[in-house]
């Protein structure tokens, strides 16, 4: 077995992107070029290195391709690549012109250890504007044998071949050849429904003003579009420029994201490496029914596919992973990206409590306001709600309920909030009814006897929940729900109360991490004023507590200055449990590798993005033991332990693609599973 530390044991696969320079109608110059840049790619680790179309004669040779002379340089040099390539770690598409039945044909050309495994035609041949490659070549459909002789080797032909690796799964790469890409059904998109996950496109295409741009959008939106990884190489350097002038652009896209991009215009050799996520691509092709769908209505076609299986060359060592695993994938690192989500989501909460109140027509809502993050951005909504509905903010009535170890820096900052935000200010003391309640269930803390189990815990947190709920059927409100996603997915809440259960949820989807940035966001817009402001900068400064047990600070009233609980300490740090649930909930990863991306994100500190409002003294990492017992926790939580909750969750608006936890949604799952599976990969494949 791959070393835990190689990307390759993990799903991805690190592929090449080259673009040397080339001499016109001088194939012996080209094949040294290429060959240098394929033992680079190697080098690097890269199992599959593509190169520009027709690298080897030049695109530029124009007539020149009719010419025996230059038809003998080309196969003499696709030789001593093909007698060269057997000691190259690598496999390399590389594009040539080849004659064949007849005709000669713009191809792109699969080479590995000493053979060739198959060259792909070019579909589509413009001849338009600049472009008369219908003078010189013919086009796949042309072609009257599915196999041709290149390098004196007999090998498939085709533009519907499918290079699918024998030992790197979900690995499966398609050629297309430069216009193929532009037409309106691409045969990618086919090849892609076959079965593809890497799109491969030789390119030549020239540069004129605006043309990179679109090149990048429509390699960005093919990867998206077909769910898949996107490799292209056009024509660079030394090309002729009697007519036109070309860039050597080259990129590697996938899933609609671009992971890398090389200089244009450079007059040296230029090589772009990019790990691509095989893992991620299958897992969503999985989960997207109507790419199956569209599978099912395209069988026809799909069956002239023919596959060549192809073992690559995966090295046996520890190859670290170069890419970026953000540390927080529900918060962008960008500061304008964030905001622009930060908005969208506080938008999103405020259309689903407002079209909930106006079909109900209720004009009130209730809320229990804490002092901590998730009543916080609870209330702010419920305010702009109002605002948005044409009501008066007093319609949010708003309660504060201390109990036995409420702190005085919540307590104050929750009656802080509620002024600032002018709504209907409320504080009802829940010691005297959780004290009867205590002692109705014949309990020592009723008797001061400091016993402080799950039921002087839930005692409190039932009391305050059912405060809310009567003080709505007084008012003939609905309680607003406050639980965010993370405590839900760990089941860090109680059945039945405030943080589970509500008439309507406004942060059943939005994650601990954002939690803190949609309350950063408020402060950064000022909307809310300068006293709101201050307040909400103190909250975001405040311990994540459950605050129901007293600590040896607490005051004569009940009040202590620091919570006596973490609840971090007992279900993981939220930044580190946030990954874990994004990789499982999204994807459905295996344990072993949602460790391994935990560990490639938090094991270095000094490395990566940080959103702004980390300070530097709260930076962390994680070591692999860490994380693995973390991980632990969170699947004993979120698979075997917690479901129940979530199974009974009410109405919440979904607000990103990272997922929810409805049972009515994203999330359908038994409440009686067990984690034995999960827990036991853990544990056999996480050192």
């Amino acid at each position: 077995m791959l070393p835990f530390e190689s990307l390759y044991r993990h799903g991805f696969a690190r592929v090449a992107v080259a673009v040397p320079s080339v001499r016109v109608a001088d194939p012996a110059y080209n094949a040294e070029q290429t060959l240098g840049s394929a033992r680079q790619a190697a080098a690097a680790g890269a199992v599959l290195t593509v190169f520009p179309e027709l690298g080897l004669s030049s695109y530029t040779a124009d007539d020149l391709f009719h010419s025996d002379a230059l038809d003998h340089a080309v196969d003499k040099a696709l030789r001593r690549v093909v007698d060269e390539s057997a000691a190259i770690a690598s496999v390399l598409v590389v594009g040539a012109p080849i004659r064949a039945q007849g005709r000669l044909f713009n191809c792109g050309i699969v080479i590995h250890r000493g053979r060739v495994l198959g060259a792909a035609p070019k579909s589509y041949l413009p001849n338009y504007r600049e472009f008369y490659e219908k003078r010189q070549f013919a086009a796949a459909r042309e072609a009257l044998d599915d196999r041709v002789t290149i390098a004196g080797q007999r090998v498939p032909f085709g533009a519907e071949l499918l290079f699918a690796a024998t030992n790197l799964s979900d690995f499966v790469f398609h050629l297309e050849v430069c216009e193929d890409g532009w037409v309106p059904l691409p045969p990618s998109g086919f090849a892609a429904l076959a079965g593809a996950t890497v799109l491969v496109n030789l390119s030549a295409s020239n540069i004129v003003v605006g043309k990179a741009d679109y090149r990048r959008q429509l390699c960005a939106s093919h990867s998206a579009q077909y769910v898949a990884a996107y490799l292209y190489s056009a024509a660079g350097h030394g090309e002729s420029t009697t007519d036109m002038a070309f860039d050597g652009q080259a990129l590697v896209c996938e899933n609609g994201e671009l992971l890398a991009e090389g200089e244009r215009f450079a007059d040296h050799p230029q090589l772009v490496t990019a790990d691509i996520d095989l893992r991620r691509l299958a897992a969503d092709r999985l989960r997207t029914t109507s790419f199956a769908d569209t599978v099912h209505d395209h069988r026809e076609r799909l069956a002239r596919f023919r596959r060549v299986e192809i073992e690559l060359p995966v090295p046996t060592e520890a190859v670290p992973l170069r890419r970026d695993i953000p540390r927080f994938p529900y918060v962008p690192a960008d500061p304008a990206v964030r905001n622009e989500r930060c908005a969208e989501v506080h938008h999103i909460q405020v259309e689903g409590l407002s079209t909930r109140l106006a079909a109900t027509g209720s004009q009130h809502v209730v809320i229990g306001v804490s002092g901590g993050l998730d009543s916080t951005v609870a209330l702010i909504v419920a305010a702009k709600t109002m605002d948005r509905l044409g009501l008066p903010r007093s319609n949010v009535l708003a309660y504060t309920m201390p109990g036995f170890a409420t702190g005085s820096r919540t307590r104050t900052d929750a009656h802080r909030l509620m002024a600032a935000l002018g709504v209907s200010a409320h504080e009802i003391d829940i010691r005297p009814s959780a004290t009867q309640m205590l002692r109705d269930l014949n309990h020592p803390a009723a008797e001061g006897v400091p016993q402080y189990d799950v039921t002087y815990e839930n005692v409190q947190a039932g009391e305050r929940t059912s405060h809310l709920f009567r003080l709505a059927n007084r008012h003939r409100a609905l309680v607003v729900g406050t639980g965010d996603l993370s405590e839900l997915a760990l089941g860090w809440c109680t059945f039945g109360v405030g943080d589970h259960m509500a008439h309507y949820s406004v942060n059943a989807s939005v994650p601990k991490t954002l939690i803190k940035y949609l309350i950063a966001w408020a402060v950064d817009t000022g909307d809310l004023g300068p006293e709101a402001g201050a307040v909400l900068t103190s909250i975001l400064a405040t311990e994540i507590s459950p605050e129901l047990v007293p600590t040896d600070e607490t005051g004569a009233e009940g009040d202590s200055a620091q919570p006596g609980q973490s609840s971090e300490a007992t279900v993981g740090p939220y930044e580190l449990q946030d990954l874990h649930l994004y990789y499982l909930l999204r994807f459905g990863y295996l344990p072993s590798r949602i460790a391994y991306l935990a560990h490639h994100a938090w094991s270095d500190r000094t490395r990566g993005h940080w959103p702004d409002l980390i300070p530097v003294t709260d930076r962390h990492e994680y070591d692999l033991p860490t994380i693995k017992r973390w991980l632990a926790e969170f699947l004993r939580r979120f698979v075997q332990t917690s479901q129940f909750k979530r199974s009974t969750l009410p109405n919440a608006p979904k607000v990103g693609s990272g997922g929810s936890l409805s049972p009515r949604g994203d999330w359908r799952a038994p409440s009686d599973a067990v984690a034995t599976a999960w827990l036991d990969e853990l544990e056999r494949n996480v050192p």
